[in-house]
């Protein structure tokens, strides 16, 4: 399978005047094979491309919703290595751009080399490490070029030009833009000063910019491209519907395709 890259990805909804729609799962929530079947409907609903999480024990960057979550895909036996199974899973249905989101714990553990390698070989296409700052990401960022994997940084409102230009350096496949100061979660409205940092990021470089942490409707969604950015990250307001309908799988499908639908639509000019 020809993987696509995050730089064809962005190109390819650019040229239809449209962002990039891309929704986040914790690999393993519920279990194995509906958190799969939730991936096929995010693809078949209009996704770009795919942030999938590594379920960690103690996600500070987290909100209780992806917490919930993480405890769900924990119980039901998930761990790095099945993670990487999780991945190679999805690529037998999508060549979109699969990030995975994880701390890094899990990469210390399994060994930043062979995580990387391993990585590679399942079919991903960028890591973010939540809880790596860019002051102490050397070593990471060389794995990443040593196994073709490309990997991301977050800013925030709170980030100074100086660090901005220090993450810029060291970023690659797109610049995740914290759009709330704070964790994780569904909020009500996007905050003006996301806004100016979207702004201010492409006053310095021209890499994708995508926004998450609290995008949660199609509104902020079209907020956020009419604002510069050339993606949308959407967890919580995701992973809502799966601790809706735990006990109704096929609502929880149809729930989710439909929301997918209208977040993607809310990218188009």
């Amino acid at each position: 399978m020809n993987i696509e890259s995050y730089e064809d990805a962005f190109n390819r909804v650019k040229e239809k005047k449209e962002g990039a729609f891309i929704p986040f799962i914790v690999a393993g929530d519920p279990d194995f094979q509906t958190s799969l079947q939730i991936v096929k409907t995010f693809v078949e609903n209009g996704a770009d491309a795919l942030e999938i999480g590594f379920p960690f024990s103690d996600p500070v960057a987290d909100g209780p919703t992806v917490q919930m979550a993480d405890i769900r895909a924990l119980e039901s036996g998930m761990n790095t290595k099945k993670g990487f199974e999780f991945i190679k899973s999805l690529r037998e249905f999508t060549d979109i751009p699969i990030g995975v989101l994880t701390y890094y714990n899990l990469i210390y553990k399994m060994g930043l080399d062979d995580f990387y390698k391993t990585a590679k070989e399942s079919g991903v296409s960028a890591i973010l490490a939540a809880d790596l700052p860019p002051e102490e990401a050397n070593y990471v960022v060389k794995a990443a070029k040593k196994h073709g994997i490309q990997q991301i940084f977050m800013a925030a409102q709170s980030t100074s030009n100086e660090r901005l230009e220090k993450i810029l350096e060291i970023c690659s496949g797109f610049l995740y833009v914290v759009a709330v100061m704070g964790i994780t979660g569904a909020r009500n409205e996007i905050e003006n000063s996301t806004v100016k940092l979207i702004q201010r990021i492409k006053d310095q470089s021209e890499i994708p910019i995508a926004v998450g942490f609290g995008i949660s409707k199609p509104e902020h969604v079209k907020e956020v491209i009419n604002a510069g950015a050339d993606g949308a990250i959407v967890a919580s307001a995701i992973l809502n519907l799966i601790t809706e309908n735990l006990q109704n799988k096929e609502k929880m499908l149809q729930n989710i395709g439909s929301f997918c639908r209208e977040l993607k639509n809310a990218t188009k000019d």
